[in-house]
Order: structure tokens, then sequence, then C-alpha cells
């Protein structure tokens, strides 16, 4: 198991298969975009396969996303699914994505083994989508949506982050929309995960200023603590159900003390928090040739020292050196 000194057990894998990314979102990345990893740094396909299979049959893992960057952008991402789709015991897999290339994918990706996708989509209105992204791709996203609810990847998710002056007022349509489309919609704090790190705490969307605006519109009753168990989303059933709407306020709610999560970078970092400032070169040990065990005893190690939160509501926090892009959402 990957225990720390607070007796928190992560299960939950996140997996970043590139840095790389087809958009140019305002809360992630310069319009220019970045200095991307040098091949060689990469993890290949078997690497990440082969950790995966460790943090699964050794470490007590028991769901694996994968993440970018952008991760359709991966080559081999369809083989690495089917081949960690064939683990024993079998962990649970989902993607989160832009959207990008999901609706021709979304059907070699379930029959691979794929289990369900989260998708990023922050407005209903093209032209915003265009000045939040930097790109003119907002059916593309609407189409690759449509395509995973038709393969099966369910329930589908869609994550939305609010910017001020952008789209802050559109969280009742993007409700509405969801519930129609049969979508579970998730709105998300703005992190301090920005390679500009523009960030400011000052004037961002909280989570309380996204309920007071669809309160506006629906009835929301929260859903008992008991149901939310490790989930980072708090959710709230919509007008008596069955939909469902989440938050995730990682700013100004933190929910670190059941986070179950660790993370692997697309250059073979282990990271134990989003946040952390701090990374355990897996990399480095697998490609010395040690066995499974080393690893394993290495991750281990390094989930040991895991810190009790995410350092958020402290004056004296410094954001990650690397963006969201580098280590995964």
């Amino acid at each position: 198991m990957l225990i720390d000194t607070y007796g928190r057990a992560a299960t939950d894998l996140r997996v970043s298969l590139t840095d790389r990314c087809n958009l140019r979102c305002t809360y992630c990345m310069p319009e220019e975009g970045l200095q991307w990893l040098a091949k060689p740094d990469l993890l290949t396909d078997d690497e990440i396969v082969r950790l995966v299979r460790t943090a699964v049959t050794a470490l007590g893992v028991t769901e694996v996303r994968f993440t970018g960057g952008e991760p359709l952008l991966r080559p081999g991402l369809v083989s690495i699914v089917e081949r960690c789709a064939e683990l024993l015991p079998r962990p649970r897999l989902s993607l989160t994505t832009n959207g990008i290339g999901l609706a021709r994918t979304a059907g070699a990706l379930k029959a691979a083994g794929l289990d369900r996708v989260n998708v990023s989509l922050d407005t209903l209105r093209p032209d915003v989508f265009h000045a939040l992204t930097r790109r003119k791709r907002h059916q593309d996203v609407l189409d690759g949506l449509a395509a995973a609810r038709a393969a099966g990847l369910t329930p589908v998710k869609v994550n939305a982050v609010l910017m001020p002056g952008l789209n802050d007022d559109e969280a009742p349509e993007l409700l509405a929309w969801a519930v129609g489309c049969g979508y579970e919609l998730r709105f998300i704090e703005q992190m301090p995960l920005d390679a500009q790190h523009g960030w400011k705490r000052e004037g961002m969307i909280t989570a309380e200023d996204i309920l007071a605006s669809l309160r506006t519109r629906f009835r929301l009753t929260p859903e008992d603590d008991a149901e939310r168990g490790s989930a980072p989303a708090e959710r709230w059933v919509v007008d008596g159900g069955p939909a469902r709407v989440g938050v995730i306020a990682s700013v100004t709610r933190p929910f670190c003390a059941a986070c179950d999560r660790t993370r692997l970078t697309a250059d073979g970092q282990i990271r134990t928090c989003l946040f952390a400032r701090e990374e355990s070169d897996l990399r480095g040990v697998l490609r010395s040739g040690a066995p499974d065990e080393e690893i394993a005893e290495f991750w281990r190690r390094a989930m040991w020292g895991k810190k009790a939160g995410s350092g958020l509501d402290d004056p004296s926090f410094l954001q990650p050196r690397r963006p969201m892009s580098a280590i995964g959402g």
C-alpha cells in the first residue's frame, strides 16, 4: 500500500501521458505554448504499463486516470489502455481530455477497456471558447462528448472552470445543458497551476459564487457526506434528482484530509500532491534496471513523506515550478 504518515492510503493513480496540448487555455499556458519535454525524457509505453502494473499489483492502486497535457495526443494511448485493462486485479480506467479527437477515438478506447471520460468544456459559446482556449475547436469538443456518450464511456463528466469577465455568468446555462444531455457537470475553482504564474486569489470565482449563481435557477440539495468519500467534488442533487452537479473547491474548501491520489508525470516523476514543489525521480530508478520490488519500495517511501495539505490556505504558498500541462491535472 501507499500509506503516508497521516494514515491516508493512495489508491487512485493519475498518469500524465504527455505535456503537449492542442489548446492554449488562458488558465494553463501562454498563447505561444511551452517548451515541450524531449522524447527521451518521456516514459515509453512499456514503462508506463510496467509502472501501472506495479502500482496495481504491489501497491494497492484500484483506479487509474490518464491525463496530459492532452492524452489523446499520445500515439500509443489505445494500446496503453488495453494493456492496463488486462491487469489483475483490473483497475478502473478513466481519461481526462479536452475532447478534441474524442469523436474518432471514443469507440476504440471503449473497446480497449476504458471505463469513462472527463471532458473539459468551460463554455457553450464558440466565441468565448475561442477567447479562453485561443483555438476555434468548440464543435469538436461537443462532438467528442456525444461520441463518448454513444460509446458507453459513462458517466460522461464535464469539467468547467469559470473565469472573471469571460464565462462567469454561464453556470446556470452550463448546468441546464448538461442535465439535458445526460452529462454530469463539475465546476472547478481556478487553481494556481498556470505556466505564467499569474493566478490571483482575489477576484477568482469561488465555490460559493458558483452555487449562488446556480441557485438562481435550480434547487440544489447537498448530497450526503458519506457518498462523497475521497472524491474531490462536493455534489448537489439538482431539482430533486436524478441529476447531480459537483464543485471542486481546491482553493476555498481543501479536501486534503481525504486525499487518496498519487501522481506520475509524463517524465516519470512521482508527485504526492498536485501542488507539491518536490518530486521523486521514479524514472531514474526504473531505467537503472531496478526490479519491480525496488520500484515499489521507492514509491512507498516517496508517498510516506506526503504533506498534510496543499498549503493553499497559507499566505506563504508558492505555486509549483511546473504548470498543470507538465504534471497532469
